[in-house]
């Protein structure tokens, strides 16, 4: 256990963050599921929907530091590449 003043704060405050980056990281992936959902469905117009929120989703927990930018930035290509791929099959 961590005796100092400071030290005590540091875990205090980690134990906040841990639990707001895990429940932006659960609605991440529940809108990237969703995603895929709808891509599977065959839905055009739906899947587009939640295209577009998945990396509106991505942006935001970069912007926020919970990902690394360029592990949304990564995750966005792939999303998009898997939308633009149904579409030339479609």
């Amino acid at each position: 256990m961590a005796h100092s003043l400071s030290a005590r704060k540091r875990i205090r405050q980690s134990v906040k963050h841990r639990a707001v980056n895990r429940a932006r990281k659960i609605e991440l992936k529940d809108t990237v599921r969703s995603f895929k959902e709808a891509l599977s469905s065959g839905d055009k117009a739906k899947s587009a929907e939640a295209l577009k929120a998945a990396i509106k989703k991505l942006d935001k927990v970069a912007s926020k530091g919970t990902i690394h930018k360029n592990t949304a930035s990564r995750r966005k290509s792939r999303l998009q590449r898997k939308f633009n791929a149904s579409g030339k099959t479609a």
